[in-house]
């Protein structure tokens, strides 16, 4: 009797109270890194978006240049 309350005994502890609590530990953690990546994300996408403002500048500017030099450019290509 004694021995079978040696394992029952931290099993009950175990799973009444250690898992629960690593459990919820757990996951305020990775809540937290939820919301830190979140910030990352956005800063990136605005850079992705400033980048491709950029690109499409670049792309009309050329594409004028090329209607000025070539104006039938468009259907050779």
């Amino acid at each position: 009797m004694f021995t079978s309350m040696l394992f029952i005994v931290p099993a009950i502890v175990l799973v009444g109270f250690v898992l629960p609590l690593w459990l919820v530990l757990h996951y305020v953690t990775v809540w937290r890194q939820q919301k830190r990546s979140g910030c990352v994300d956005d800063a990136a996408l605005s850079e992705i978006e400033s980048v491709a403002r950029r690109l499409e500048d670049r792309i009309a500017t050329l594409e004028r240049v090329l209607d000025t030099e070539d104006p039938a450019w468009r259907e050779k290509a």
